[in-house]
């Protein structure tokens, strides 16, 4: 029986019994005092004895723990990179490793962002041709998709955190290959570098965030990653801003990534690593203590979430007992439980990928000069849309665990609505009515990109919380080379596509269409609601079948309510 199962029949058990007490004291004439005392000492038999239970097995979990701090505590830290850090508030601890880990996200933004500013003065010192240009930008995605592919055997052997202490390295190697370039093949390599980086960070920081967090924060924490890549892209246009003018100024724009590299790999040093990771590798003390500075295992909530990890654990362990290695690699596919997960977290990457975000943001300076804006205030004004996404942000981080997963995704609307404004102003004749034009564009774009940033935080939530204890890593490999595959295929086609399509028809019925034909009534009908479940409990929702999902949000819908 699942721990899980045990706790709530224990907990059904204990309320019958507690309700037939109830009972008891609002008549007392209906019982005798000597059934009343019976009924007392059942209710305390029941209670005592599932106490007696937990309490036997901390004791069993701190005395594996001391006998692992007695024997590896200083050696491990260092082989860890990791100086140990604790707080008596365990709130202070959860929020330290959140805005560590989620700083990764500026490196990513500034990484796609920079390349517009820097391409002006770039493509004209390195003579590039419109093809060698739209590479250049679309090789750091291509890069996150072999980062993606390494975040599997990266995360699984070495673990989450080491993870991202590996993709600071190549952010690093990329930057300086960048900002050294004489020629479009080293800037080929380069990007490709940074964009390894990018790759195994984006996988990899949801997943270490999810693990490491309770349930009531996981949304807005791993949100967190999302308004730093944000402030990252916004960085990147303040950046170019402040360069423009300088001679050779694109190299300080490409380099700029080396400071913040730097600096997140700092931040690391004081992060501990996943304890759902150590757990799956039957590390049990280890990832007891962490789970300790992590978590205030006073409380009996997190005591018993710590023995349902353990619980999991035993069940995959138990799962991929008898099945060959071969079988393994296709977990992701072959269990209903995981191939559902995968399906739902594509979709959703797709949704945030295929409706333009990045291709917009890597190509704003081009198209604010191409609304009407002269060289210099293109660059100057890209800072617009990169504020609008940074501030759309804030609303996911405060309230996406109050309001939940179901709810904000129908922010899609909203930035439905920015991508017709866009395109409208594209319609709009730039010669005879400039004023209009800019005025419409820019409000889509700031629709847009505010509306985008409070829906991009479920791009990089839902797919880290989705996947069972055993597929994580496969299956965020696969979700984040798919977010990087559809980043490259908008990024690379960009001018073929607004070619056969024109500005307005990309914007408003190719990107706009995929938002409003799939997007909406795919989250209504299909869209389980994960808000405030532990990772083990999401585990039963993907359990069960699809349509009972679909029924059930039908019924919610019904009711007037999205999520539940």
């Amino acid at each position: 029986m699942k721990f899980s199962t045990w706790r709530s029949k224990t907990e059904s058990e204990v309320q019958e019994v507690s309700n037939s007490v109830d009972d008891v004291y609002e008549n007392p004439a209906v019982k005798k005092d000597e059934e009343c005392v019976e009924d007392l000492e059942k209710v305390s038999d029941v209670d005592i004895s599932r106490r007696a239970n937990i309490d036997e097995q901390l004791k069993e979990l701190n005395r594996k723990g001391d006998e692992f701090k007695r024997d590896h505590g200083f050696f491990n830290n260092m082989k860890n990179l990791e100086f140990e850090t604790n707080f008596k508030n365990k709130k202070h601890m959860v929020l330290m490793l959140g805005v560590f880990a989620s700083f990764a996200g500026i490196l990513s933004g500034i990484d796609q962002s920079i390349i517009s500013g820097a391409s002006i003065e770039m493509n004209k010192m390195l003579h590039l041709s419109s093809h060698e240009a739209s590479l250049v930008s679309s090789l750091m995605p291509l890069g996150a998709v072999a980062g993606s592919i390494l975040l599997t055997p990266f995360s699984e052997m070495l673990g989450r955190k080491t993870s991202l202490v590996i993709s600071c390295g190549f952010y690093t190697m990329g930057a300086i290959i960048c900002a050294a370039a004489l020629n479009v093949q080293t800037m080929y390599a380069g990007r490709f570098f940074i964009g390894v980086g990018v790759g195994l960070e984006g996988g990899g920081i949801g997943v270490y965030i999810a693990e490491c967090v309770p349930s009531t924060v996981r949304g807005r924490l791993v949100s967190l990653y999302q308004f730093n890549i944000a402030l990252g892209e916004l960085f990147g246009y303040i950046v170019g801003v402040i360069f423009f003018e300088v001679h050779g100024g694109w190299r300080f724009m490409v380099g700029s990534s080396l400071i913040f590299s730097t600096l997140l790999f700092i931040g690391l040093l004081f992060l501990p690593e996943s304890p759902r990771w150590l757990m799956h590798k039957g590390r049990v003390g280890e990832s007891w203590n962490i789970w300790k500075r992590l978590r205030d295992v006073s409380l009996e909530s997190e005591q018993l979430e710590f023995l349902e990890l353990i619980q999991a654990a035993n069940n995959d362990k138990d799962l991929h007992a008898n099945e060959s290695r071969f079988q393994a690699y296709f977990d992701l596919i072959r269990i209903p439980r995981n191939r559902r997960a995968l399906i739902f977290a594509s979709i959703m990457i797709g949704l945030g990928q295929l409706t333009g975000i990045n291709a917009i943001m890597y190509y704003m300076s081009t198209l604010m000069g191409r609304i009407g804006f002269s060289e210099k205030r293109s660059v100057a004004m890209s800072m617009v849309g990169g504020a609008a996404l940074l501030l759309g942000t804030i609303p996911a981080i405060l309230w996406m665990d109050k309001f939940g997963r179901r709810t904000w995704s129908m922010t899609i609307i909203i930035f439905s609505v920015g991508l017709v404004l866009v395109g409208v102003g594209y319609l709009i004749n730039i010669n005879t009515n400039l004023v209009a034009a800019e005025g419409v564009y820019l409000t889509g774009q700031i629709l847009y990109n505010m509306a985008f940033g409070s829906y991009a935080a479920l791009t990089w939530v839902l797919p880290s919380e989705s996947f069972s204890l055993s597929t994580r890593s496969a299956g965020m490999t696969v979700a984040s080379a798919l977010l990087y595959i559809f980043t490259f295929t908008v990024t690379y086609n960009f001018d073929r596509m607004q070619a056969a399509m024109t500005y307005t028809g990309l914007t408003l019925g190719f990107y706009g269409g995929i938002a409003v034909v799939i997007g909406i009534p795919y989250q209504l009908l299909f869209m389980p609601e994960t808000k405030n479940r532990t990772l083990e409990e999401i585990d039963g929702i993907f359990s069960r079948p699809t349509r009972e999902i679909v029924s059930e949000n039908i019924m919610w819908l019904k009711r007037g309510k999205l999520s539940y």
